[in-house]
């Protein structure tokens, strides 16, 4: 009797024990998924996490994100921990289906093996919702999903991620961030014909009507010009003095980085602006000269600028510190791709609210009172002006976007 009580005794802190390393597993996978941002696309509703049920508009078509809770019919419910893995790490599905890039697995392949375990622990704990989800709307042919054989064969490698030896545990942290779990590039980097990596890496890409700015470390166009300070701000509370997180990057604060932890964030800038993983080639560029101030489209803008932008951005572009941003030496004013730029002239915007800052401030539409012309001109004194230098935009691009929010 003593030694069968001395037995349980015995297991009772090795049962609890166990329990214990369970729950931190479930909690590290919680802060995977967050780091991973899943919610972005697998929740519609915040009562029904992970449920699935967004539209993911591409290039060639539309896709669904489908149900990942462990509903038995309709979500994850049969598969194993080796299925999830495949998912993750391949891009194949139970049973042998291949994946559509939407999920980034070309990204979530470098994610090491405990990260995909606690992720998939975590998975299991949500509550199961039954929600029959129609991912693949592809139109024909690209609704064939063996044809996603040869784009793995052409446009992705299946690897672990690899410290670089050279670089701090800090840099190394902050490079699985950015080019695994958190896989930026995504977003940032060019598209190819074929949806895959085709151009200079985070160099910036437009994406569902908005551009993913540069993230290079050139002071001109990316964010070479930023403090690790101002980046950890703008991934932590949706803005910074040069700007606030608009379209697809605020749900990704509001989803996403605004939960990760201090170390993370700074991880994250520090790897970004040391330009480590870059060949400095593709991004150190010289900065081009200005348009002069005598050229008619900055002529007929200055004047539009003063009436009805410098009120709230200032007649210096300096803006207002937390309220309106500066336009003054702005990467993202000076960037090749005007696509946000003229989309919020003329849509307006009210960036993303976050615990740190839950009031956004908000941008007003002008597409009511200022024409192709005037939008072009005014867009154009700002990008040549107050250490700004940038091509001219187009009263052509204006009337592009006009119409494609006309369809939205």
């Amino acid at each position: 009797m003593k030694t069968l009580m001395g037995v349980t005794l015995a297991l009772v802190p090795l049962a609890g024990w166990a329990a214990s390393t369970e729950y931190q597993d479930i909690e590290r996978g919680r802060y995977i998924s967050v780091l991973g941002d899943c919610a972005a696309c697998h929740t519609v509703n915040d009562d029904q996490p992970f449920a699935g049920g967004v539209p993911l508009e591409t290039p060639f078509g539309t896709l669904v994100a489908p149900n990942i809770t462990p509903d038995a019919t309709t979500g994850l419910g049969r598969w194993d921990y080796e299925d999830f893995k495949a998912a993750m790490t391949e891009g194949v599905g139970k049973g042998g289906y291949h994946l559509y890039p939407a999920m980034p697995y070309p990204s979530y392949t470098l994610m090491n093996e405990e990260d995909i375990h606690d992720l998939w622990s975590f998975l299991q704990t949500v509550t199961p919702v039954e929600n029959a989800i129609e991912a693949n709307q592809l139109p024909f042919p690209f609704s064939i999903r063996s044809v996603m054989m040869g784009w793995n064969w052409l446009n992705f490698d299946e690897r672990s991620f690899e410290p670089d030896p050279e670089q701090s545990d800090e840099i190394n942290r902050g490079a699985y961030l950015v080019e695994g779990l958190g896989h930026c590039g995504t977003c940032h980097t060019p598209r190819n014909f074929m949806g895959g990596a085709g151009g200079d890496k985070f160099a910036g890409a437009t994406i569902e009507g908005w551009y993913a700015p540069d993230i290079t470390p050139n002071a001109h166009v990316g964010i070479g010009g930023w403090s690790e300070d101002e980046l950890v701000e703008y991934l932590q509370t949706g803005g910074n003095r040069y700007g606030f997180a608009s379209g697809p990057m605020a749900d990704e604060v509001h989803h996403s980085s605004q939960h990760w932890t201090e170390d993370d964030l700074y991880a994250v800038a520090r790897y970004l602006l040391s330009g480590a993983g870059l060949e400095s080639s593709d991004w150190d560029h010289a900065p081009p000269e200005p348009l002069p101030e005598d050229n008619p489209q900055v002529t007929a803008g200055s004047h539009i600028y003063f009436d009805r932008c410098s009120g709230c951005h200032t007649p210096n572009g300096g803006g207002e510190e937390g309220i309106f941003p500066q336009l003054a030496s702005n990467p993202l004013v000076n960037g090749d791709n005007t696509t946000s730029l003229i989309r919020v002239v003329l849509a307006g915007s009210r960036p993303v609210a976050t615990d740190a800052k839950p009031t956004a401030p908000a941008m007003p539409s002008f597409a009511w009172n200022l024409n192709d012309e005037e939008i072009a001109s005014v867009l154009t004194f700002v990008r040549n002006s107050w250490g700004n230098a940038a091509p001219a935009v187009s009263a052509g691009e204006v009337a592009d976007m006009r119409e494609e929010l006309r369809g939205d």
